[in-house]
């Protein structure tokens, strides 16, 4: 699997999405955010944390507009696979390839500690390495977490079984706890928790490189 990580000014887990999926045998590049195009050939783009310039305005709502996020919209168009963390969870809100908001936490505090997440679906290429209703570790780092939508959006997205993870004991005042959601074709997902931070033993735990382990091997059979 060919993967791309973009790099926003100010990301800052951008060297840290590419150690975990390398270590999950995908070929990584890393690519500017004033690129107008991705690499040829690429299946998967990860849009990774951070505070894309510096999350001024809005966190992701600059970002969204880099000549980068134009090809990864089209990208997702075309049926690519895209993944964003934390921060480019927020850039795929704005760019409207996911639903909902992520908007500042219940308390107004940066939450930043690790948290259970609760698997809530494994119709996905993502989570497909977990089963249903598992509860893994994964760390939180965020100010504006809080994931938000409006009645509709939230009923169709549980109703569609796209909302993919949930937080056991909500740390930042998320709508029915959400952690992570899917695109209506299952092949776009944004989480808040941020898996390569826990990829290996090193770091904490390993829960997050079954994500990426998951993924690069389905992909391999498809």
């Amino acid at each position: 699997m060919k993967a791309a990580v973009i790099v926003f000014p100010g990301s800052n887990c951008d060297r840290d999405m590419a150690v975990a999926l390398r270590a999950a045998g995908a070929d990584v590049t890393m690519v500017w955010h004033k690129d107008a195009a991705l690499p040829a050939g690429v299946d998967l783009v990860a849009v990774p944390g951070g505070f894309s310039f510096g999350d001024y305005l809005r966190c992701g709502a600059i970002a969204a507009q880099s000549p980068i996020s134009r090809a990864i919209v089209n990208h997702a168009g075309r049926g690519g696979y895209v993944l964003g963390v934390c921060n480019g969870f927020q850039v795929l809100t704005e760019t409207r390839l996911l639903p909902g908001a992520l908007i500042r936490n219940a308390g107004l505090r940066f939450v930043c500690r690790t948290v259970g997440l609760r698997v809530a679906t494994t119709d996905s290429a993502f989570t497909a390495a977990y089963a249903t209703g598992e509860v893994i570790r994964i760390p939180v780092a965020h100010h504006d977490g809080n994931y938000f939508a409006d009645a509709d959006t939230l009923a169709r997205l549980e109703g569609d079984g796209r909302i993919a993870f949930t937080y056991k004991d909500n740390p930042n005042g998320a709508a029915l706890d959400i952690a992570g959601v899917l695109s209506d074709n299952r092949r776009v997902l944004g989480m808040m928790p941020h898996p390569e931070r826990a990829a290996d033993p090193a770091l904490g735990g390993s829960d997050g490189a079954r994500l990426f382990a998951g993924l690069v091997g389905q992909f391999a059979t498809t």
